[in-house]
């Protein structure tokens, strides 16, 4: 039988490695996202966490994401341990289960989107700095983005 009994540097290794881990997760930040404006019932709704420096909001590739069945009025995405630094999200209606907003012929939009801090620019898609905000080891944020067409 052999002895199980920790040496001192075993105990050490153990506590230090807690500590690291404790730590990392007193660091990581709590983003809630309330989708508002959610036209029915059909479909999901997504969110999509994008880091700085993504291809944000047209390449979900690099974001986290969440989906789920969508409610009239809105919806609420919560993404919990996010790293502190800047971020942008995207919300959108997916009616038709592709799991992407759809357009027309001219790249116009024909399913509800937006983004954080409700940029909508004229003609174009949000760029990053523009949808982008700020969040601090261990805050939590609660956005509301607002959805349309």
């Amino acid at each position: 039988m052999r002895n199980r009994t920790k040496t001192p540097v075993q105990v050490v290794i153990a506590a230090s490695l807690a500590l690291v881990s404790a730590s990392s997760f007193a660091s990581d930040a709590e983003i809630t996202i309330r989708v508002t404006n959610v036209a029915s019932n059909q479909g999901e709704v997504g969110c999509a966490l994008f880091p700085a420096g993504s291809a944000f909001p047209m390449d979900a590739t690099a974001a986290r994401q969440l989906w789920q069945k969508a409610e009239s009025p809105g919806v609420t995405c919560r993404f919990d341990k996010v790293a502190p630094g800047s971020w942008a999200v995207s919300a959108s209606h997916d009616l038709n289960g592709n799991r992407k907003v759809d357009t027309n012929f001219l790249g116009i939009p024909t399913e509800a989107w937006g983004v954080s801090n409700n940029a909508r620019p004229m003609l174009r898609a949000p760029k990053f700095d523009e949808a982008a905000f700020k969040i601090a080891a261990g805050q939590s944020l609660t956005l509301e983005i607002k959805v349309d067409k």
